[in-house]
């Protein structure tokens, strides 16, 4: 029998002899030639004597003894007092909390959310596609959990801005959806959702869309709450906070921008170009369904799941599609809409859905939802509108030509006129606003359809380079500092100073171009084109003679310019060059462009404010920066040394501060 013996003791702990087995025997092995181990120093003793310990309670648990409780106590508790040698943490390694298991993973947005979902037949249509309104439900689900994590309330959905579908998703695939706040404003707050699947097999990710929703947060008896404010922390997030003010805007005026087409576009319908002998009425498209909310498809509060009413209208809407082509089609794009009202368990939902236009390739189905309580009510409470483009794809993926409709008369004219109208905004906005900044040319063509999209992405060019990392200090003289940055096509300059003046004043100063000329040599003069509204205006700019050609270069410039809708944001003037039927490029001069640049003012005090410019060029364009008027001079320091002294001489001028534009 094997003896044991406890240290400090003469205790024997027998046990019966066990074959040895490799990989049991907790004691360390030395080799025959190492050399001697060295005396434990006095701060590891302890952790010596609690694996001492557990030796012992191994052994003991191996030949089957029962265990003492005292025993049992004092190994715990002296694994729990040992400490282990310290370890010198990675770059950016948070310290690991006591009793922690793994590492924790890098601090994320506490409002992110992602979901996981393994996609089953019970998903699909009858290809084994994932259904759209199961993944409307999906995206609104996991908006409303993000939404929620930063209110500490229940939310509803407000509204949804466009989707743009990119691919269809097949069973046993995994589609992860990533939703986190951009923005918080008074009561509302934009979600920034990213939907993307996955290939289990090849472990291959496709992107499917990005939306943008909004949420408003719902205390006591349907009352608004007052949001806390939301802090950027990555680069990603800061330019996500910046623009989400501007795509606010945009979702503001999106209405008038419609009206405001159709107003100036020709009564003429598309349908009284074209030989309509083979059009479909429709009248025959119409389809009309009624749901009742039940518990499972509304929240904790009792009202309905956003995402579960997107689901139902795609239902309807796919019906009223498939009865003008008589196949199954494709969505391919939502339209934004908005909710006007909650619908709660126990209403009836009427679904109503018609195609409003077909084009060549591509059709426009409208629908509605109305709710009611009781079956005998005649009001009913219109909860949404929506706007679907859908597509038939033939085998090779490729769209279908698609039968023409003929519109009713009245109503059924005007919703033909509005889906027109809709369309080229559609495109104008997917044009502009969807695509990479460097797939956007130059200068695009400005008209009533694009005026909006194109001053958002005037606006959210300028805070996107304003956001970016990286910046080197290239040169500083006295109280101007120039940085440049270097990325992929683009060259961008920031050149900045602190100048004794307040904010507004600043801003009101630097958005006039008409008196760019009072500081700027290289601007000789700027005409206002257009005045689109109180925030954006198109000039006609001059500007001196090239070096290396004998006249000099115009631009034509839509100037936009904001007001912060926080505290933390900055007065912003952006620039950059549109086309105009009215000013073509001539030759007397040399026709110039720009594709970023402006002003950035931040308030320091209630008399300080730091004026920051930026301009992005590309390669082509760098022979021009010493001239460009949306560039600058060779002697940068100069310009902007002038730039102060206009500020200064004007800041108390009162005609200066009546004139804002």
């Amino acid at each position: 029998m094997a003896i044991f013996k406890e240290a400090g003791g003469g205790v024997r702990w027998p046990r019966p002899r066990a074959p040895r087995q490799p990989g049991l025997d907790v004691r360390a092995r030395r080799c025959p030639d190492a050399s001697p181990p060295s005396q434990p120093s006095p701060q590891h003793l302890p952790q010596m004597l609690s694996f001492f310990w557990l030796r012992c309670l191994l052994k003991m648990v191996k030949g089957n003894i029962i265990v003492p409780e005292e025993i049992l106590s004092f190994c715990c508790n002296g694994l729990q007092s040992s400490t282990s040698p310290p370890r010198a943490r990675e770059p950016g390694e948070r310290e690991e909390a006591p009793g922690a298991m793994a590492s924790p993973s890098p601090a994320r947005n506490p409002t992110e959310v992602q979901m996981s979902q393994l996609v089953l037949p019970c998903h699909t249509n009858h290809r084994g596609e994932l259904s759209t309104g199961q993944l409307l439900k999906w995206i609104d689900t996991a908006a409303c959990l993000s939404a929620e994590r930063h209110a500490g309330c229940p939310c509803v959905t407000a509204s949804m801005d466009d989707i743009y579908f990119e691919h269809t998703i097949s069973v046993g695939q995994v589609v992860n959806i990533k939703a986190k706040v951009n923005r918080a404003f008074n009561s509302s707050m934009e979600v920034g959702i990213q939907v993307s699947y996955e290939d289990l097999c090849s472990g291959k990710h496709w992107s499917i869309c990005k939306a943008y929703a909004t949420f408003v947060a719902q205390g006591p008896l349907g009352s608004k709450v007052r949001l806390k404010p939301l802090t950027p922390q990555t680069e990603e997030e800061k330019i996500e906070y910046s623009i989400a003010a501007e795509r606010r805007r945009m979702r503001l005026v999106h209405k008038d921008t419609l009206k405001d087409l159709l107003t100036r576009s020709p009564q003429e319908t598309e349908l009284e170009t074209r030989d309509g002998s083979g059009a479909v009425p429709a009248e025959k498209t119409r389809v009309e369904s009624v749901e009742l909310v039940l518990p499972p498809h509304a929240n904790h509060q009792g009202n309905t799941f956003g995402g579960q009413i997107m689901a139902w209208m795609e239902n309807v809407a796919t019906i009223a599609a498939s009865r003008l082509c008589h196949a199954h089609p494709t969505l391919r794009a939502i339209e934004m809409f908005h909710f006007r009202g909650p619908s709660q368990v126990g209403d009836r939902l009427v679904l109503k859905a018609i195609v409003n236009n077909a084009f060549k390739n591509s059709m426009e189905v409208g629908v509605s939802a109305e709710a009611y309580g009781q079956e005998m009510s005649v009001s009913r409470r219109h909860i949404n509108s929506a706007f679907m483009t859908f597509v038939v794809l033939d085998q090779e993926g490729h769209p279908r030509t698609l039968p023409m409709v003929a519109p009713e008369p009245g109503d059924g004219e005007r919703r033909y006129r509005e889906a027109s109208a809709r369309k080229k905004i559609r495109l104008d906005r997917k044009y502009v606003v969807s695509c990479k900044q460097t797939e956007v040319p130059l200068s695009v063509p400005w008209d009533q359809s694009n005026k909006v999209y194109l001053s958002y992405n005037n606006v959210s060019a300028l805070k996107l380079l304003v956001a970016k990392a990286n910046w080197a200090l290239a040169r500083e003289k006295e109280k101007v500092r120039m940085y440049t940055l270097e990325e992929d096509k683009f060259l961008s300059f920031r050149i900045e100073m602190s100048v004794c003046i307040t904010a507004s004043r600043a801003f009101s100063l630097l958005s006039n171009l008409r008196r760019r000329h009072e500081w700027d040599s290289h601007y000789v003069s700027a005409e206002l084109v257009q005045k689109v509204d109180d925030d954006d205006m198109i000039y006609h700019v001059v500007s001196q003679k090239l070096r290396h050609e004998n006249k000099p270069q115009d631009f034509v410039i839509l100037a936009s310019r904001r007001k912060p809708c926080s505290k933390w944001d900055p007065y912003v003037v952006a620039f950059r060059s549109v086309t105009l039927p009215t000013h073509p490029a001539r030759a007397e001069f040399t026709r110039g462009e720009t594709l970023c640049s402006g002003f950035c003012i931040w308030p320091e005090s209630e008399e300080m404010s730091k004026v920051a410019y930026y301009n992005q060029a590309m390669p082509g364009y760098l022979n021009y920066v010493t001239t460009n008027v949306a560039g600058l001079s060779s002697d940068i320091c100069s310009t902007f040394e002038a730039c102060e002294k206009f500020l200064l001489k004007n800041k108390e001028d009162l005609i200066s501060r009546l004139q804002d534009f």
